[in-house]
């Protein structure tokens, strides 16, 4: 009932039970199918909105089962499309709109979880990119350039040399990195078991270990229904905040991509470690590499370190199998050694799990009200912080529908992103583009210049935009 090896789980207060599951037809207002960060936090929000409602969460394994469980624990402003893909969409205003409120929301997801009194370890202490090669220096001194000529403050960005960067926090080979305060740490399995309690107090029915095969959309004569194993659940409103786990519904293999990203996680520290590496102020940290890393200190003083590399599977599969990869939670190991070599004891913890990848890296929330279908999600691994505001989005959608809002024009509201490929193309496609970022990453860190494959990675992602 919990990701198998994972340090979130296993450092939770008191052992998960399951909720009942359902067994009896219901009809409510809101039926939400899945019971991670989306589901929750659109469940908080419309009963914010509106205390009245009857609100029922369908969550097939346990709450925070899936990625909400399972993440590295960065609520973070990073939107998953580049920026200057969102100013070529949608211009400079919108632009702007979606980076200030993302960058809010961070405060505003700490504030929620304070007002709520959830201990989800939540601290702002910012986020840190390093330069561990001249190329990767170059690229992100350019990218706070850009990011300043498009409206973004020193304050919101900047670049730090070594010395400087080495007062936050320190990796091996560092010539330098990025510094934004739009970033905090959190426990993610705490916050999204603390969500789902939250919500029982607020009235909101959860039903566990009940999975939904089916969801059927309403008309002038019927409402839409969520039917199960066991029973069916009508409602005015059906919201699928099912993420990675989307393609596992009838008619959704396209959807979206599921990519796994796998953690480790080390012993506990010692003080003199961390009085030499840093991170005082529980700042996360990445590199510039093409090849997705991220990680955290923890509240017990642990490295909780991911990233991508574990192929996609055929057909957008989603098994359980797929969790563990003796490979990737090698290389994870092999790398943070080399980003942290003083990096004292064993790895203790190892898992993973899918993420949501849409075919044009863009999330959406999405509202029918003639047959009462609605969806969020599709973050691409940046979900913690866009979750929190694709459930607000989803509330002022249902609550105040025609009402412009700040989070009602952002502009993945009413985005739907083309379907991905059929197979075999979306398997060749999605696995030769990690193999392309693998290539760029040793051809940056070997030969300390910029590669075809950088080129390539850049033309896919940009063409993946449009």
């Amino acid at each position: 009932m919990q990701a198998p090896g994972s340090l979130w789980w296993s450092t939770l207060d008191q052992p998960v039970t399951p909720r009942p599951s359902l067994r009896e037809h219901l009809d409510v207002d809101v039926a939400i199918v899945g019971g991670g960060f989306t589901g929750l936090w659109s469940a908080r929000e419309l009963k914010r909105r509106d205390p009245s409602l009857r609100i029922a969460v369908l969550e097939k394994s346990v709450c925070g089962f899936g990625a909400s469980g399972r993440n590295g624990g960065w609520a973070s402003a990073i939107y998953p499309l580049g920026d200057e893909a969102v100013l070529a969409r949608y211009g400079p205003d919108v632009f702007s709109h979606l980076r200030l409120e993302l960058q809010r929301a961070v405060r505003s997801l700490g504030e929620a979880i304070a007002l709520d009194d959830i201990d989800a370890h939540f601290v702002q202490g910012g986020t840190l990119t390093f330069a561990r090669n001249v190329v990767q220096a170059q690229r992100l001194r350019e990218s706070v350039v850009a990011a300043h000529e498009h409206g973004a403050s020193p304050e919101d960005l900047r670049w730090l040399d070594e010395k400087e960067a080495a007062e936050h926090g320190s990796l091996s080979g560092s010539l330098g990195a990025t510094y934004s305060p739009h970033c905090a740490r959190i426990h993610p399995a705490r916050l999204v078991r603390g969500l789902a309690e939250v919500n029982e107090r607020l009235g909101v029915k959860i039903f566990e270990n009940t999975a939904v095969t089916r969801l059927v959309g309403g008309n002038a004569h019927r409402k839409p229904e969520a039917v199960t194993s066991g029973a069916s659940v009508h409602a005015r409103f059906l919201l699928r905040a099912t993420e990675g786990f989307t393609t596992t519904l009838p008619g959704e293999r396209r959807r979206v991509a599921p990519i796994y990203s796998l953690m480790i996680a080390s012993d506990v520290q010692s003080r003199q470690f961390w009085d030499e590496v840093g991170f005082r102020h529980y700042e996360t940290f990445a590199d510039d590499r093409h090849l997705i890393i991220y990680g955290q200190r923890t509240k017990d003083d642990r490295v909780a370190f991911g990233g991508r590399g574990a192929l996609y599977h055929f057909g957008s599969t989603v098994e359980e199998r797929f969790d563990q990869s003796a490979k990737v939670f090698g290389a994870l190991e092999t790398t943070l050694r080399e980003l942290f070599p003083s990096l004292e004891g064993h790895i203790t913890h190892r898992w993973g799990g899918p993420i949501a990848m849409p075919r044009d890296l863009s999330p959406s929330v999405l509202v029918d009200y003639h047959s009462g279908l609605a969806s969020a999600g599709g973050y691409t691994g940046d979900g913690v912080t866009l979750s929190y505001v694709a459930a607000n989005c989803v509330a002022d959608l249902l609550c105040t529908p025609g009402t412009d809002t700040s989070f009602t024009t952002l502009p993945f509201v009413h985005h739907e992103s083309r379907r991905w490929e059929i197979e075999p193309l979306r398997w060749m496609g999605i696995n030769a583009g990690l193999g392309l970022a693998r290539w760029a990453d040793r051809v940056e860190q070997r030969q300390r210049r910029s590669s075809r494959a950088s080129d390539w990675l850049d033309r896919l992602y940009n063409h993946s935009a449009r």
